[in-house]
Order: C-alpha cells, then sequence, then structure tokens
C-alpha cells in the first residue's frame, strides 16, 4: 500500500449558503412558509436571489465540504469532490473551501444548471427561512471520480445525500471501489432520517456487503434504518452489520461500535448552543481524522465531540477557532 496523499477525502454536495436578513412581510409576500425549508426550482432559485439585499453572506456549505474543512481545521491533510457551476457562486465555493486549506480540483459544470445554494431568510425573532436550489451538485457523474485522489486518502466519506441522483450513486460506488482497491477504508453518513426512509434497503446493503466501512449516523437515523424506537436494539444490529459505526448522541456525547466493540464518550460542555448545524458534520472531521491516523477510537471520539462543540457555539456550519489548537489545549493527540 502506498502512502497516503490525504488523510480524509469526502465527496458530497457543493452548496453555497447565502444568508440574509427578512424585511417585515418579505416571507409572507414571496409565499413561503416561516422556519421551512423550501425545495425550488431554477428560475425561483434566481428571483429570490435578486432579492436579497447586497450585504448578503455568502459562505461555502454542503456536509461534506463542511467535513472536509473540519479536517483541515484540525490540521489533517483534507480533499474534497463535488460539483458547481461555471459561475460566480461556483467561485464563492471553491474561494471558501481552498482558503480552509481543502485541496478542491472538481470540474465544473458548464452552460447547466447553476450552483446549488440554500438562501436562508432571517426574521426579526432569529427563525430561519431556507429555500435550497440543489442545481449542479446534483450532476456530480463518475467521471469526477479520480482513482489518484481515492486511491491516496486513508479514507474516502461519502454522504448519503448523494444516493438521490443516479449519476452521482454510480461515483459513489465507484469511489468506494477505489478505495478498497488501494486498501483503503470507504465510509458514508446517513445524512438525514428521510434519506434512509427512501433508501432504507440500499444503505443496508451497502454496509452488509462492505461496500462501506464506516458508517456514521446520529440517533434518529440508526433508528430509522432498523425500525426500531429501541436505541439499544439499533446499536445491536449496526454492531452484527458494520465493522465501524460511529453515532452521534447530542447532548449525551458520542459513540462508535467497531467489530461488536462499543466505546462511548460524554460531550463536551458548550455555554450556550447557538447553532446545531454542522454538529455531525465537524464530529465526523474529528472521528474520521483521529482514525486515519491511527489514534484510539475513544480519542477520534472525542476529537470528534470536541469539533462538534466548537460548531455549536456559533452560527455557521464551519469552525470559526482553530481546532488544531483547540485539540492541543484539550490534550488530544494531533
Amino acid at each position: 500500500m502506498t502512502q497516503t496523499r490525504f488523510d480524509v477525502l469526502t465527496i458530497g454536495n457543493a452548496i453555497v449558503d447565502i444568508i440574509a436578513p427578512a424585511e417585515p412581510g418579505f416571507i409572507e409576500r414571496e409565499g413561503m412558509t416561516e422556519g421551512i425549508m423550501h425545495l425550488i426550482e431554477t428560475d425561483r432559485a434566481e428571483d429570490l436571489y435578486g432579492k436579497m439585499p447586497l450585504g448578503k453572506q455568502q459562505i461555502g456549505g454542503g456536509s461534506a465540504a463542511n467535513t472536509a474543512a473540519g479536517v483541515a481545521s484540525l490540521g489533517g491533510r483534507a480533499a474534497f469532490v463535488g460539483k458547481v457551476a461555471d459561475d460566480v457562486l461556483g467561485d464563492v465555493f471553491e474561494t471558501d473551501l481552498t482558503a480552509a486549506g481543502v485541496h478542491y480540483t472538481t470540474g465544473r459544470l458548464k452552460g447547466g444548471a447553476l450552483t446549488a445554494r440554500c438562501m436562508i431568510f432571517v426574521s426579526e425573532d432569529g427563525e430561519r427561512t431556507m429555500n435550497t436550489y440543489l442545481g449542479a451538485c446534483h450532476q456530480l457523474t463518475e467521471q469526477d471520480i479520480k482513482p489518484d485522489e481515492i486511491g491516496g486518502a486513508a479514507i474516502t466519506y461519502m454522504e448519503g445525500f448523494l444516493w438521490d441522483p443516479a449519476e452521482a450513486k454510480k461515483a459513489f460506488v465507484l469511489a468506494a471501489h477505489y478505495a478498497h482497491k488501494n486498501e483503503r477504508a470507504a465510509a458514508f453518513t446517513l445524512s438525514d432520517p428521510f434519506c434512509v426512509d427512501r433508501y432504507r434497503a440500499e444503505f443496508l446493503d451497502l454496509i452488509r456487503s462492505k461496500t462501506m466501512d464506516y458508517v456514521f449516523a446520529n440517533v434518529h437515523e440508526l433508528k430509522s434504518l432498523y425500525q426500531t424506537d429501541d436505541l439499544g436494539e439499533a446499536v445491536r444490529q449496526i454492531a452484527k452489520d458494520a465493522e465501524v459505526a460511529a453515532i452521534t448522541m447530542g447532548a449525551d456525547g458520542a459513540m462508535a461500535v467497531i467489530n461488536g466493540e462499543i466505546v462511548s464518550v460524554p460531550a463536551y460542555p458548550v455555554e450556550k448552543v447557538v447553532d446545531a448545524t454542522g454538529a455531525g458534520d465537524l464530529f465526523a472531521s474529528g472521528f474520521l481524522l483521529g482514525m486515519a491516523r491511527g489514534q484510539t477510537v475513544e480519542s477520534a471520539l472525542r476529537t470528534g465531540c470536541l469539533a462538534a462543540s466548537e460548531v455549536i457555539s456559533h452560527i455557521g456550519a464551519r469552525p470559526q477557532l482553530d481546532l488544531a489548537d483547540l485539540t492541543r489545549r484539550h490534550g488530544l493527540v494531533g
């Protein structure tokens, strides 16, 4: 097995988060339901984007991209594969990710859909109303999967949301093939309980067939996977099916099930949970990097929980502190 080029390579939806205040009455005039996420098409995306104020925040996002940014902040060698269009928001996404220290060279979509964006309107009371346009990120194909990049990553990590578009699904499986061909690990996150509901049988097959070596889930996703309200039963089932499962439990911390053995750690306390967005993404950053670098399972879990505690203490799904420095201050192995 050759030396690794990356500790963690992630594959997922490349999305730009655009955040702006909503003036009184705007949500109602635009026919939105406050506090709800609306899936929208191209014309609506262009119309709403044009109505956002000049002072809007534009920040690269997407679950797997957030995980890659977290790995880089922890001092790891990170790469990301995901599709944007050849447009202004594609520039925003690429600039943000490369500035975070993530290797990103996926070819852009030309002449087709626009770069995916989640337009978030924040009401005076802090309520967030989201409008998500998936656009170019759903155009990922097998041609975007580079054997040398996958083969050079200790762990390749993918998001379950990639299972929606047919071509991205093929890319997902091909990436796992290249990882295993090079004796590397393939990992994925269940992403969302609704995603699990759509693809339960296929996700279970990915795990049981050993196409995926690592599985990431929160409590709700894991229960949904095994269609049980009993967490203990769900853990017993994943212990039989998966080589490695990492399970986040919110304020109760996290656990890992490895070859049938269970290791649990508590959460790091935070003064105030400001925004839980990205907690699972950043937990994955710490756990994946720890495993890629041969840390103990407990240390990898603690690193994941610490990274998650940082991201929930502020607005936004990417770290604001230097996570490598934070882990050193908490006595965790780099």
